[in-house]
């Protein structure tokens, strides 16, 4: 035999001759040469590369390059996302001239303000009745004495001068500075000066509000601050709503010392705050008084903004891009809810935290606004100001304080440029953790090519409810007075000047922190808005505010442990753990001998499981704080509900699930070991969504009454009676077993359906024979009884689907071509067990998938959804919450999971993206740009709705044939509607607590109604509204029975049964919906067609009636005999129907 002979084509490199193209470098005439040697035409000849240097791995300088390249794309396509971003966000033109107008009205008016006679500061008879003063005059005495006069100066601080004032919430600072001789040099004691301030305002507000210049006015807080009121002023007219310009009353430059507001200083004195030994001299001297940090903070931030101006505009000057910088860092903090209330990470923080980064050289003046807003967050993860505070004070004055004195009294720290005050003063150690989280979290996917980084960082909002795996309120924010009482906070209280809230808050987190301890990994609570009231209102009370929102983020490892252990009992550590958990404490002897102090919760099921962190913060609230467990309201779970069997004990299906996997072990390895058979099994798979934990309702063992059925001796089976409720419904779970090949397989399509149906019989006799299971063999599968669950064996050769494929023509030639039932067998045979073993894998690392899963599909079937978006469909749409989370982390609870799956569902862009499910992280970033590329290639072929996975990146098998545009677009709506309706039942105490609401679905929309017999429909217990009384269904309690017995209708669903046949008769003309999960009402839509007249044609008579016009005849549905052809297949199942007739005509 000749050898082939292989020939190679060397690859050519064109070099340039070295006689004109060499250029040699000549330190005297080297730009002439240059000239020549371009005037001269370059010669190339080739040269041949030898099989070595023609594929020759890169070398790591090439590799590098290509990596550059690569990453250099994905930063430059986010960098122009953000600079568009940009033109959004920032002021137009016009509206900057609007705005400058109206500050020049302002500043007219306020320079006009009349003077008042001097009075007592308690003496408010001057103030008209319709004006009240914007602070809580508590205590009620104060000394002092004021008058009215016009402004000393208006200046515009903040955002607005320094460009970096954004939409949609355009806010304007005026700084007004109140004349020096309405205040006093000691006004810093007492609350004086900012009850001076706050009656300033009231005066300005009374002299504003006559004029038809100023539009709407109201009061609010600066930063929720309540010793900071502010005076809201609007533009009158359309523009009411486009700015809001806030006025700050400030005390003349210089006219406190800051040394004076030193964080262990005291300026509260404790005899005049409670009212004993209110005296001149108790008031004027600080022996032994409690410091007042944040009472002193309050004042100083008065004292400072137009030299933080200053600042900034320096530092602004020196960095072209920071406006840019910190616009866009305020997008990120909006989106995060980070930015607004008390205590939050403010625009005023986002502009200091830049002016650091550049005068402490982190970051280059050169920069652009994407690196900017990239070193900020980068900086934020990694560096934690609650241990290690940062100062702008380049060279503090003597008396500035140093860093560790505001450590001992402030939570996170971070000094302003003058060295005395610390701009985080109000912020939470909790805040600033959550802050780092979310910088850490978008650090982790901004370079990731797979994530869509511009919308998981500046463009998905992150609500709590949504970011959080279990979420609780406390309610009565009153119960916090007594809290302060037992944790014996008068001093704190003192300094946050009566607001009971902020001064419990601290010591409740911390609390929590440490009972929690390592079950979570962040704990995080909402920040108390900014009030807002109206000039005529007295300021709200503390009480009045939302209540307080907490966050939890599990480690699920340890989320669901019912065990808290502590130090053994001889330990010095015992006393402070029986002190932090009182009587549930007790002494617990443990397997490994050792004899330590332990807590035990109550649960037994994963689904009680899941509550121990309400059991925990309830516990410790009521001991440690006084709040009842009334007052707490954890809507952690309250979804959950939907999806929990009816049993003794409350479970949402993980045991069941559990237990059909251990069964289904059990089987596989039986049917392993079987010993004669002709050919040997080679795989046991399973192809059910109850092996992946994802089936809705889990199949549970069941124990049938024999007596409820007719019995069938001969087959060992148990027959529905007539004149009883239909029996409860057995759910086959279908496990695919291959068989080995074989050259005795045939290659007839016939035949190897002959071959199969004799292997379902001799399973079936061996299964009967070794393991005395009761088995039914059928031409297509074998049905199993096993200890109260039905498997439903198929055996799959794994040539078939290609003997479907292929035919001979009448040429006598073999022709291959794909059709509609070779597909369905690889779908059932191959695709789905696939999906279903990694799916289960999936469950394995994320312990919520399974659950999240079934509150998809619970909402789907509810929403009469299920048959255009399949079980499948809906898997691998949960499974991407889990593989792809950004910009959360994955779910920690099925609650949340559910909230981000609706989410999902109603604002990803179907039309312009494939949705990429990345199992086992198979693929690449190189296989994702591929995805991306074919899908836009071949847009218009392709599904509505794409999914792309491993084994299926080109053609999304699982929702080729569903959903329609139609439907999606419908999906979308009531998915958005949904989340809506259920964020808002979630966070909102007030409404009623009924979370089934976004569960019912809107009927109004259907033109025909099939109202069910529901003693016919076999999963009523299942319905969203369960009914009060159910059926008897034939089953005993108490479990399942032994090996054995006789065979109840596997499969059998009368509902199911009558929907397929009225899709048969009828679905030219109607699509048909039912709830699958014990629905009782079935929905009929017309087709937009479906009354069109067709030509008279005998062969397409079926439910027309013929109509004759001038001599031509035609044909339209009768849809009488249609209503009643309903009626008449769903004979003893249908109630009635309700023909909707005001929706349609014909």
């Amino acid at each position: 035999m000749k050898k082939k002979r292989i020939i190679e084509e060397a690859s050519i490199e064109m070099i340039p001759s070295e006689s004109t193209g060499g250029m040699k470098e000549d330190d005297n005439d080297g730009p002439s040469e240059m000239k020549k040697s371009k005037a001269e035409e370059v010669m190339y000849h080739p040269v041949k590369l030898s099989r070595s240097d023609l594929y020759r791995p890169p070398t790591v300088e090439e590799l590098n390059h290509l990596k550059e390249a690569d990453s250099l794309f994905h930063c430059s396509l986010l960098k122009m996302q953000m600079e568009e971003l940009l033109k959004e966000v920032v002021l137009s033109e016009r509206r900057k001239q609007q705005i400058d107008s109206f500050i020049q009205t302002v500043t007219k008016l306020l320079l006009a303000v009349p003077h008042s006679p001097e009075v007592e500061v308690n003496d408010l008879s001057w103030l008209s009745g319709a004006v009240k003063v914007p602070i809580l005059l508590l205590p009620k005495t104060q000394k002092g004495k004021f008058h009215m006069a016009p402004p000393a100066s208006i200046d515009v601080i903040g955002s607005y001068p320094l460009g970096t004032c954004i939409k949609p919430r355009a806010v304007v600072d005026l700084a007004v500075t109140i004349p020096a001789d309405a205040l006093h040099c000691k006004d810093f004691l007492n609350q004086r000066y900012p009850r001076k301030r706050a009656i300033y305002l009231a005066g300005l507000a009374q002299y504003l509000a006559s004029s038809s210049d100023i539009g709407a006015m109201s009061y609010s807080c600066l930063h929720g601050n309540r010793l900071r009121p502010i005076l809201l002023l609007r533009p009158p007219g359309k523009d009411s709503s486009a700015f809001t310009v806030r006025l700050h009353a400030c005390p003349p430059p210089g006219f406190f010392k800051p040394s004076r507001f030193r964080p262990q200083m005291n300026n509260i004195r404790t005899g005049w705050y409670t009212g004993v030994n209110n005296t001149e001299s108790g008031e004027m001297f600080e022996i032994d008084e409690p410091p007042t940090p944040h009472y002193n903070s309050s004042l100083l931030g008065d004292l400072l903004p137009r030299a933080h101006l200053q600042f900034l505009s320096a530092v602004s000057a020196q960095c072209s891009a920071f406006p840019e910088g910190v616009a866009l860092l305020k997008v990120w903090l909006h989106q995060r809810e980070l930015d607004q209330g008390t205590g939050s990470f403010n625009g005023f923080l986002a502009s200091m935290l830049l002016a650091f980064l550049l005068t402490t050289h982190r970051i280059s003046n050169t920069m652009t606004s994407y690196q900017l807003l990239r070193n900020s967050l980068n900086f934020l993860a990694s560096t934690d100001l609650t241990t290690n505070g940062i100062s702008l004070a380049k060279d503090p004055d003597s008396m500035a304080p140093p860093l560790a004195d505001f450590h001992n009294v402030f939570q996170v720290v971070f000094i302003d440029p003058s060295g005395h005050l610390n701009m985080c003063a109000d912020m939470t150690a909790c805040t600033y953790k959550k802050l780092q989280h979310e910088a850490s979290v978008s650090m982790q996917f901004w370079d990731d090519p797979t994530v869509d980084g511009f919308h998981s960082l500046l463009m998905t909002p992150k609500p709590m409810m949504r970011t959080s795996d279990h979420v609780f309120q406390l309610c009565e924010l009153v119960k916090l007075q007594s809290s302060c009482k037992k944790l014996n906070l008068l001093n704190e209280l003192m300094d946050q000047s009566g607001n009971y809230v902020q001064t419990a808050l601290p010591f409740i987190l911390s609390l929590l922190q440490k009972g929690l301890g390592q079950r979570i990994s962040l704990l995080t609570h909402s920040l108390s808005p900014e009030p807002e009231w109206s000039l005529e209102s007295e300021p709200p009370k503390h009480k009045a505010q939302p209540p307080l929102s907490f966050g939890l983020l599990f480690q699920p490892e340890l989320e669901t442990s019912v065990l808290e252990r502590g130090p053994p009992a001889d330990s010095p550590k015992a006393a402070e753990f029986r002190q932090l958990w009182g009587a549930r404490s007790e002494l617990r002897r443990f397997q490994d001998g050792a004899i330590t102090e332990a807590v035990v919760w109550e649960g037994e099921t994963v689904c009680q499981k899941r509550l121990v962190p309400q059991q925990i913060i309830t516990h410790l609230l009521l001991l440690h704080a006084d709040i009842p467990e009334s007052c707490v309201r954890y809507v952690g779970a309250i979804v959950d509900d939907v999806i929990k069997i009816n049993s003794q004990v409350p479970s949402t299906g993980e045991e069941e699930s559990l237990h059909v996997v251990q069964s289904f072990d059990d089987l596989s390895r039986k049917l392993w070991k079987l010993e004669g058979l002709p050919l040997s099994i080679t795989s046991v798979q399973g192809a059910h969504p109850a092996l992946r934990y994802t089936q809705v309702f889990p199949p549970i063992p069941l124990k049938f009454d024999y007596s409820f059925f007719d019995k069938e001796r001969a087959f060992q089976s148990l027959v529905p009676k007539e004149d009883k409720p239909c029996p409860a419904y057995v759910s086959p779970i279908t496990v695919i077993c291959h068989m080995e090949g074989s050259g005795k397989w045939p290659h007839d399509r016939h035949a190897i359906r002959h071959i199969r149906a004799a292997f379902h019989i001799r399973l079936a006799e061996l299964l009967k024979m070794k393991h005395n299971y009761t088995c039914r063999a059928y031409a297509t599968h074998l049905d199993v009884w096993k200890n109260g669950l039905a498997f439903r064996i198929q055996v799959a050769y794994h040539r078939e689907p290609q003997v479907l494929r292929e035919n001979v023509n009448a040429e006598g030639l073999l022709v291959v071509r794909d059709n509609e039932e070779a597909q369905s067998l690889e779908m059932r045979t191959i695709h789905r067990p696939l999906i279903t073993s990694t799916l289960h894998g999936l469950q394995q690392q994320h312990p919520c998938f399974g659950a999240v899963c079934r509150l998809a599909k619970r909402w789907l079937g509810a929403q009469l959804f299920n048959e255009d978006i399949t079980e499948d469909t809906a898997d691998l749409l949960v499974a991407s919450l889990f593989l792809q989370p950004a910009p959360f982390t994955p779910p920690g609870s099925p609650q949340v999971g559910f909230l981000r799956f609706l989410h999902l569902l109603s604002s990803f862009d179907w039309r312009n993206n494939p949705l990429v499910v990345n199992l086992n992280k198979q693929l690449t970033a190189a296989d994702y740009t591929e995805i991306k590329n074919d899908f836009m290639a071949s847009r218009e072929s392709l599904p509505v709705m794409f999914i792309a996975t491993p084994k299926d990146t080109k053609v999304s098998l699982w929702t080729k044939r569903a959903p329609t545009v139609q439907m999606l677009q419908r999906v979308m709506m009531v998915a958005a509607e949904s989340l809506k309706v259920l964020e808002r039942q979630l966070m909102d105490g007030g409404q009623i607590q009924d979370v089934r609401v976004a569960m019912r679905p809107p009927l109004d929309a259907y033109d025909v109604l099939i109202y069910l017999n529901p003693k016919q429909v076999p999963l009523l217990g299942q319905a969203v509204d369960r009914p009060t009384v159910n059926f008897g269904r034939g089953v005993l309690p108490g479990g399942a029975t032994q090996s054995g017995g006789m065979m109840p209708v596997v499969d059998y669903n009368p509902v199911t049964l009558y929907l397929a046949e009225l899709r048969d008769a009828f679905g030219d003309l109607a699509l048909f919906f039912c709830d699958p999960y014990g629905g009782s009402v079935i929905a009929v839509l017309w087709k937009p067609k479906a009354f069109a007249p067709l030509p008279f044609k005998t062969s397409q008579m079926s439910a027309r009636s013929v109509e004759v016009n001038d001599d031509k005849g035609k044909t339209v549905p009768n849809v009488e005999a249609i209503l009643e052809d309903f009626r008449i297949i769903g004979k003893d199942l249908v109630k009635s129907v309700e023909a909707r007739t005001e929706r349609w005509s014909f």
